[in-house]
């Protein structure tokens, strides 16, 4: 696989007893936001599109801005779609749903 194909990342972070867990996910958004990745906020996850090893950092930087934002604990639930020689697009899976 080449390094700077984009792939889709799937990020759910969850803090874990947490009494009030919205302000450290949006902690974590945020960090998403800032980093310029594309990427897409849904309910229960965010998606984002990009080449690996700059999702993988980015995933790292939102788990640092959870921690920062008061998180003890943290589960990370992280999907990955990636093709060996092409890029992956968030687009290709729900283009014909919009």
């Amino acid at each position: 696989m080449n390094s700077n194909n984009n792939v889709n990342l799937s990020l759910q972070l969850i803090p874990i007893n947490n009494a009030d867990a919205y302000p450290i996910i949006d902690e974590a958004i945020y960090a998403i936001q800032r980093s310029g990745v594309k990427y897409e906020v849904q309910p229960f996850a965010t998606l984002m599109e990009g080449p690996l090893p700059d999702l993988l950092k980015v995933v790292e930087q939102a788990k640092e801005a959870a921690l920062s934002a008061g998180a003890e604990e943290l589960v990370l639930n992280i999907q990955i779609h990636l093709k060996k020689e092409q890029d992956v697009a968030l687009e290709e899976k729900t283009k014909k749903f919009k």
